[in-house]
């Protein structure tokens, strides 16, 4: 480990190089970051890599989907629920399935539940690699909501369908009862599971003295505690930890204070963008074992298998995009759906192209046992992880590289809002300035005509809509500015919960702003 130090640290000061580069060249990183590893891998000398795949289930997972958790907006998900949840689930285990029988027809060797397992590992897209390739691009709020929902769920669908595969090819066997009973379980357990201890996190952070450094260090703890009381109760993880996480940031306004959400946020930030580095860099400093373990198939062979389940996602995930538009516009006839307008062919077409694979989908190739219960070979273990390899490095570089091309090329109508972005977020600004120009006056209308930083203040607000400067403010006009802070910050919560169309990301900008007004109230 020791010999290797000066590597690992090489390796995480070409990892920011490499992202710095691919911002430059506009080029999604985890694109950069995989054909950088690969090439590594080959420079003679370079240490042999073996990725433990509970360093990725146990260490990478767990925060990696906290902070998604965190990062993406629970009215969005509620909105777009039904088609998230087809996505993640429906479209998932379609993928599956048609990986299933595909293997199993044209793959020598592969049973049934052999190609199921196959088909759980590489049917979940990566939410890193769509998210990092999108920010270089405008798509319409109501696609990138759809994709942030769908990728907290699909690796706990995908995943769910490896367990079932891996017990059926272990044993022989498969019980249907046993495995509803099972697949209840997973689901009802692990949000449960997750939203007790997001509870009980909740309160430790409310009730106990804690400061900024405590609450930071008590938000690395929960996704670990809440996935691994999950796994050890034969559930899923990944739900809870998803659960947990929606049910903290949903609230962090009640149990976090403006200076914990502030710091944390950019802790958080800088944490994962090393972790989302590392795992992409480790997929490619990985080839090398895979090909190394390839017995009784040639290259060229595995590589055309690898490239026919590829070909099988990409036309699956696409015929799904489309099939969950028909099934919406049907249903909208008999039930009260988000959107009942017709979003045309590009909309469905964007969608189903960004399926690209990554960090779930080696570390569950990874995680299959080299050996039965039995002592005899895990059957065709080697060939499953060389097949995962390509389909993630394939839909990463055909996919990753074409997709913000095709958004521009296509041109995808915004169906979302008719005011722009901006004059929605300066039209906000005028009327959490009138708010808090009202209850000033109202509650405070002595203090009012006695202090003249709280006189400029209000003429701030009649006149621009500006938030007032705190520079040399006396103590009772930071008590009640204090208060006013906190009135704007209802009145934006009551707001976002109110206005189903409005966009939580302008909302999220506001609130951010009177995080930043309190912690310089601090230090004037």
């Amino acid at each position: 480990m020791l010999e290797n130090f000066p590597f690992y640290l090489s390796l995480i000061l070409a990892i920011v190089l490499l992202i710095m580069l691919a911002n430059k060249i506009k080029v999604a990183y985890p694109v950069l970051l995989v054909v950088a590893g690969l090439a590594i891998s080959f420079i003679p000398g370079i240490p042999t890599l073996h990725i433990d795949p509970e360093l990725i289930f146990f260490i990478f997972l767990p925060p990696l989907l906290y902070e998604a958790a965190w990062a993406v907006s629970w009215k969005e998900m509620w909105r777009w629920r039904r088609i998230i949840t087809s996505f993640a689930f429906v479209v998932v285990f379609l993928s599956a399935m048609s990986v299933a029988f595909v293997a199993n027809h044209f793959i020598p060797g592969f049973s049934l539940a052999l190609g199921f397992l196959l088909g759980g590992i590489v049917s979940p897209p990566d939410a890193v690699s769509a998210g990092a390739i999108l920010k270089f691009v405008k798509i319409p709020k109501r696609m990138s909501s759809i994709l942030e929902g769908e990728s907290l769920l699909n690796d706990a669908s995908s995943l769910i369908i490896f367990r079932f595969a891996l017990v059926a090819v272990a044993t022989g066997q498969f019980v249907w009862q046993e495995a509803a009973l099972s697949f209840s379980w997973m689901l009802v357990g692990g949000v449960g599971i997750g939203v007790l201890i997001g509870w009980v996190f909740m309160k430790i952070h409310k009730h106990l003295p804690t400061d900024v450094n405590t609450d930071i260090v008590l938000t690395i703890l929960a996704p670990y505690i809440m996935y691994l009381s999950a796994e050890e109760l034969h559930s899923s993880g990944v739900l809870a930890v998803v659960a947990g996480g929606l049910l903290l940031s949903n609230n962090r306004h009640l149990f976090l204070s403006s200076t914990s959400r502030l710091r944390g946020v950019n802790f958080w930030e800088s944490f994962c963008f090393v972790l989302n580095g590392l795992v992409f860099m480790l997929i490619g400093l990985d080839l090398p074992e895979i090909v190394s373990g390839l017995e009784g198939v040639s290259i060229s062979s595995a590589m055309g298998y690898g490239l026919l389940i590829t070909a099988v996602l990409i036309v699956g995930r696409i015929l799904s995009a489309y099939g969950a538009v028909v099934i919406t516009l049907i249903a909208s006839r008999f039930i009260t759906v988000a959107d009942n307008r017709n979003p045309g062919y590009k909309v469905p077409f964007i969608l189903g192209w960004t399926g690209m694979r990554g960090v779930v989908s080696l570390a569950a190739a990874l995680s299959i046992p080299v050996h039965l219960a039995n002592g005899s070979p895990f059957p065709q273990r080697n060939l499953i992880l060389f097949i995962t390899f390509i389909v993630i490095l394939v839909t990463l570089l055909l996919q990753g590289l074409t997709l913000p091309y095709l958004i521009r090329k296509i041109g995808i109508p915004n169906l979302d809002q008719t005011l722009p972005e901006e004059e929605v977020y300066h039209g906000i600004r005028k009327q959490l300035a009138q708010h808090a120009l009202t209850h000033l006056r109202t509650n405070y209308s002595s203090q009012l005509k006695n202090q003249p930083m709280l006189q400029q203040m209000a003429l701030k607000w009649e006149s621009s809509g500006a938030i007032a400067g705190n520079e040399l403010m006396a103590e009772e006009c930071k008590v009640v500015y204090l208060d006013i802070l906190n009135e704007q910050r209802l009145w934006l919560l009551n707001k976002n919960k109110e206005e189903v169309a409005l966009d939580e990301d302008i909302v999220r900008k506001h609130l951010q702003f009177i995080d930043l007004e309190e912690e310089k109230l601090s230090f004037s």
